[in-house]
């Protein structure tokens, strides 16, 4: 974070700062969720499971899908553990996750 002098005595903070990240290709899309198992990762937020619940039942009525397996973070505020997302890939075709208040 770059700091600014702005008055003698002061220190201002540029919050924009600069974000260096390898550029990645987005994985393919599914064409549809008929018969594929989905992936749905609750990251513990107070709503997020009500918003993903809902998210799932347009989904199963505009698209049908396999099975259906729920995931859980540890809590909100942490990256999900590296073993619980290797369970996830291994086990769905596709994964639905999502940020609710």
């Amino acid at each position: 974070m770059n700091a600014l002098t702005n008055t003698p005595g002061q220190r201002v903070y540029d919050p924009r700062g600069a974000v260096e990240a390898e550029a990645r290709p987005i994985a393919a899309r599914a064409s549809s969720l008929e018969g594929l198992r989905v992936g749905v990762l609750d990251n513990t937020k107070w709503n997020g499971r009500r918003f993903l619940e809902k998210t799932l039942s347009l989904l199963a009525a505009e698209e049908g899908m396999g099975e259906v397996t729920f995931y859980k973070k540890e809590s909100f505020s942490k990256n999900a553990a590296p073993e619980l997302i290797g369970q996830i890939a291994a086990e769905s075709d596709v994964v639905v996750t999502a940020i609710g208040d």
